[in-house]
């Protein structure tokens, strides 16, 4: 056998190349139904980038791969997204020539941890992925509105209004994330305070390219804040980009509040469709979902890397 060969792909070969790994062996994203589990390039329609695609190859034959993602504006990835091996060994050698070491979402479907088979190879892909240093951070639970489930009825108790000074979204963001069940959010502010994940909340609303006057805080009746919801399109499509209480507001159920709102205003845009997630441990916020009918999807384990700051 020769040496194992690690390399990034041309546009001319990568989506024959990069899907031809498929065999009884397979671990990682074959857990999922297609499309899901099919690579495209930008120049086919999809969403991959052959620069930011890798596979490993024991003499021509491919035996692990993956694959960053990163909008079309973006010029570093911001995603790992992709990785799938039949050779554990072939797998980390590939992520560490990789170098990069954006947050890795893995995809597996509801229920994945019922199944020996799918949580064998869950639990084969995160090993992978801790051998170069990733950790851990939430599992996320994905859910998908559509017209067919019907708009959820506005509760009415409160005012939504947009608001254009950036200052007074960051103030109402601290307030949220001053006390959060948010992974993501709580592990920004270890790093740099309530300061830190608002901006970088702020920063992902500016990245999306949907309007900014789509942004709204909401208040109760008598005047006060009680929190904020930003409805946006990202690259893949409409989707609950923020919701998010003031912590005295809790406890009276305005997230679902909030997710309806939201719902709305994109589906008088003619969404065919919302995406939204959660925290798995946010079970508050999975029964806002459920009772605004968006049927879960998909679950998604997320690994961080102290180098992907």
């Amino acid at each position: 056998m020769t040496d194992l060969v690690i390399r990034t792909l041309a546009e001319h070969e990568a989506s024959a190349l990069f899907n031809s790994l498929d065999s009884p062996g397979l671990v990682g994203r074959s857990v999922l139904d297609p499309p899901h589990n099919v690579y495209r390039t930008r120049a086919e329609g999809g969403d991959q980038r052959p620069e930011w695609s890798w596979v490993a190859l024991h003499d021509g034959v491919v035996v692990a791969r993956l694959a960053f993602w990163g909008s079309a504006e973006d010029t570093e990835p911001v995603l790992m997204e992709w990785l799938d091996f039949t050779d554990r060994d072939a797998a980390v050698r590939l992520l560490r020539a990789a170098g990069r070491r954006p947050r890795f979402e893995s995809p597996l479907p509801v229920g994945w941890e019922d199944d020996p088979a799918t949580r064998a190879a869950a639990l084969a892909v995160r090993d992978v992925a801790a051998a170069v240093g990733y950790v851990p951070l939430v599992e996320r639970l994905s859910y998908r509105w559509t017209p067919a489930a019907g708009v959820p009825e506005r509760p009415g108790r409160l005012v939504f209004r947009p608001e254009p000074d950036d200052e007074v979204v960051l103030d109402a963001l601290r307030r949220v994330h001053s006390s959060t069940l948010d992974s993501s959010a709580a592990r920004a502010v270890e790093r740099g305070g309530t300061e830190l994940a608002a901006r970088e909340e702020l920063e992902f609303f500016r990245w999306c390219p949907s309007p900014r006057e789509w942004w709204r805080l909401a208040y109760t009746r008598d005047g006060r804040l009680a929190g904020i919801q930003v409805p946006v399109r990202n690259p893949s499509g409409p989707a609950v980009g923020f919701v998010g209480v003031v912590p005295e507001q809790r406890g009276h159920g305005y997230g679902y509040d909030l997710l309806v709102e939201c719902t709305h205003h994109l589906a008088d845009r003619g969404a065919a469709f919302v995406s939204a997630s959660t925290d798995a441990h946010n079970t508050g916020m999975a029964k806002a979902f459920a009772r605004a009918g968006y049927p879960l999807v998909r679950r998604m384990h997320v690994m961080v890397h102290p180098d992907g700051e």
